[in-house]
């Protein structure tokens, strides 16, 4: 696990994780919109949060010259 967190620091690493959340997102709100389950809304609200917040890191370690 703690190899895994590390590996999710680094920018490629950042640009997977959201890549996939943004995908997970898009399924899950597709889903809510076809099914209208509230689960399927919380799902796709999360994977949205945490893609948004894997980009706002990644474009953050750009203008901070982190690896």
């Amino acid at each position: 696990m703690h190899t895994l967190d590390t590996w999710h620091k680094t920018r490629i690493g950042l640009a997977i994780f959201a890549g996939v959340e943004g995908i997970g997102a898009y399924g899950f709100g597709s889903l809510a919109v076809d099914r209208g389950n509230f689960l399927w809304y919380a799902l796709a609200l999360l994977c949205l949060c945490g893609c948004i917040q894997n980009l706002a890191k990644l474009i953050w370690s750009f203008g901070h010259g982190r690896t």
